[in-house]
């Protein structure tokens, strides 16, 4: 699991919750002046994960308001760019001379050293923090895009909502040494989408092009893989590149594209298998969802990787699991 810190205002005093929440966004973040109208009742809880000089903070928090003036910025400035991603609840940000409210899935980014202000009822939101000298982008083009709405249904927005997402419900399947990889995802998917949004593509360095490329491969391969035509050649066409630039792609990444590509089918058979919901699915099922239209090359394939038959091995998982 990643290495991180739990903040909850229950654990405090009544009287010093709404301080210590402050204490910890001012510490954490950077300063700003915050103000709630429930100070007295406030409540609010934070989970910092720290992916090298990138930060994660899955947030829920009753109505506040925060600012960020002049004076702050002069006392301390990270020379941040900070992400919001709204789960439930809407922001109103005033920054850059605009106004915008962002409701669910609807994210933006603020410029910790530019005055901004924030207004919120309650709010379940994903946090996201990058250290502007990471992300290859001309500040005054970078700029146009504060507070502008970041789209997280397609392209780039998608992949990194769906990170964000991801790692806001929990990180088990990750280790401690996982977390700077993961920053450094995050910061390519942030630059790629921002990039892509002002049509400035070119100003990318080619290894964030790369590393984007090959995450939108890896996104690509786990929608289809249901479909037993997903090849090299399919993968290549459906993003205009050559089956030899596919494979150039993946020489950094430990594996052949085809291998990645089996090995993604027989986890997703068990993940089903060892889903105690799916215990009435017949294997075959389960098999063809994932791409093994034939059961026969499915149980051949599973027990070479598993060391066991699918079927003793859901008896196995099922059976640790009551």
């Amino acid at each position: 699991m990643l290495t991180e810190r739990l903040f909850r205002t229950d654990d405090l005093p009544p009287a010093e919750r709404f301080d210590g929440w402050r204490e910890l966004m001012s510490k954490t973040l950077c300063p700003m002046d915050m103000n709630s109208d429930r100070a007295a009742q406030f409540q609010a809880q934070t989970r910092l994960l720290e992916l090298g000089p990138v930060s994660v903070w899955p947030t829920m928090v009753e109505p506040m308001s925060w600012r960020r003036t002049p004076r702050l910025i002069r006392q301390s400035d990270p020379e941040n760019y900070h992400v919001t991603l709204p789960i439930a609840g809407a922001v109103g940000v005033t920054h850059a001379g605009r106004e915008a409210v962002h409701g669910p899935r609807e994210m933006h980014v603020a410029d910790t050293s530019q005055p901004f202000h924030c207004v919120t009822g309650v709010l379940h939101a994903v946090g996201l923090e990058v250290p502007r000298k990471l992300v290859p982008l001309r500040k005054e083009r970078a700029d146009l895009l504060l507070t502008r709405r970041l789209p997280a249904e397609e392209g780039y927005g998608s992949l990194l909502a769906q990170l964000l997402e991801q790692l806001a419900k929990g990180t088990g399947p990750y280790g401690p040494a996982d977390g700077p990889r993961l920053g450094s995802i995050i910061v390519d998917l942030l630059s790629s989408l921002l990039a892509h949004l002002l049509d400035a593509d070119s100003s990318l360095p080619p290894d964030t092009h790369r590393q984007t490329l090959v995450l939108r491969v890896r996104a690509f391969v786990q929608q289809h893989l249901h479909d037993p035509q997903l090849t090299p050649c399919t993968i290549a066409a459906a993003h205009h590149i050559s089956t030899s630039y596919l494979h150039r792609l993946f020489q950094n990444e430990e594996t052949t594209v085809a291998a990645w590509i089996r090995r993604q089918r027989l986890e997703c058979a068990r993940r089903e298998l060892a889903d105690p919901t799916s215990r009435t699915t017949p294997i075959h099922a389960i098999a063809t969802r994932c791409g093994y239209p034939r059961a026969s090359d499915f149980t051949r394939a599973f027990r070479t990787v598993y060391g066991t038959p699918p079927m003793e091995y859901r008896h196995q998982a099922q059976h640790l699991a009551e």
